[in-house]
């Protein structure tokens, strides 16, 4: 019998992990944000700290409410721990081999009320949820970066995925004071189907010679109002995540118009990664 959500488990501490932790602790919930080394727990809870202080400092909380927060957030390395969890988030590498073996580990652990959901912005949620025996309670929930800003959750429904885990993930992101968006699974879902492709022409037309990284960025911010260029973005996001997706969607469609541009997986062989990595199409500090 699936009760209320007070204890909600975060795997990965990563940009999008402490991100999502962040968020739930705000909210009032209690977290467990695991993570497989303690250097990279370490930064995400350093992260959470500092993105917390980052709101008081603007006045859209308290140092009391900071403080509350973080004394809501339990750092682990022991996966196990994660057995008494109401709720689950997965949010590792964007790989589905890595992913695969978290969710048949975490079905072994979890109450059967308890689902399980990922975080991932474009593997199958179907093709997730068939390695649990609880595929109707496995559902995708897609945050988007920066976590503690962004106001849009894509809720993802796999083919067994029942109502009532999707009711719960949509009030549950409510309750985050996010908006929830019904998306039915496929390759990319609706915002990575629509963007990577977008960033990947950029990349093209880089490559071929058609104009300067600043130049495509300038025309899409003056000419098309985005915040930030398709090029900045992508240094953002990560091009080895950006080239994950796009092969995510070449081989989930079959279709060449989403072949990866050859000078992202160049960049990508070399690490130059974006803007985690100190090089992309821009250099950072």
């Amino acid at each position: 019998m699936r009760g209320e959500i007070r204890t909600v488990g975060v795997l990965g501490a990563g940009t999008m992990g402490n991100g999502i932790a962040h968020v739930f602790a705000r909210s009032g919930l209690n977290v467990r944000l695991c993570e497989v080394e303690q250097r990279f727990l370490d930064r995400g809870l350093e992260t959470i700290r500092k993105n917390l202080a980052r709101e008081v400092a603007k006045a859209k909380s308290t140092q009391q409410e900071m403080d509350a927060s973080l004394e809501r957030i339990e750092g682990t390395l022991d996966r196990s721990t994660l057995a008494g969890c109401d709720f689950v988030i997965e949010a590792a590498t964007e790989k589905f081999e890595i992913k695969r073996q978290i969710f048949a580990e975490l079905d072994g652990l979890l109450s059967d009320h308890v689902i399980l959901a990922s975080n991932t912005s474009s593997i199958s949620i179907t093709k997730l949820a068939a390695q649990t025996k609880r595929p109707d309670q496995v559902i995708g929930m897609h945050f988007f970066n920066p976590v503690p800003v962004m106001k849009l959750v894509e809720v993802i429904r796999g083919l067994a995925t029942s109502q009532a885990s999707y009711d719960t993930v949509r009030a549950l992101a409510e309750r985050l004071g996010k908006t929830p968006v019904e998306v039915n699974d496929a390759p990319g879902f609706v915002s990575n189907r629509v963007l990577m492709p977008l960033l990947n022409e950029a990349v093209f037309a880089v490559m071929e010679g058609v104009a300067t990284p600043e130049a495509i960025d300038e025309v899409f911010k003056l000419g098309m109002a985005h915040p930030m260029g398709p090029l900045t973005l992508a240094d953002f996001i990560g091009l080895d995540v950006c080239l994950d997706i796009m092969r995510v969607l070449e081989d989930g469609l079959g279709d060449p118009k989403y072949r990866p541009c050859p000078l992202l997986i160049r960049m990508v062989d070399a690490g130059w990664l974006g803007r985690k990595s100190g090089r992309g199409f821009y250099k950072y500090e």
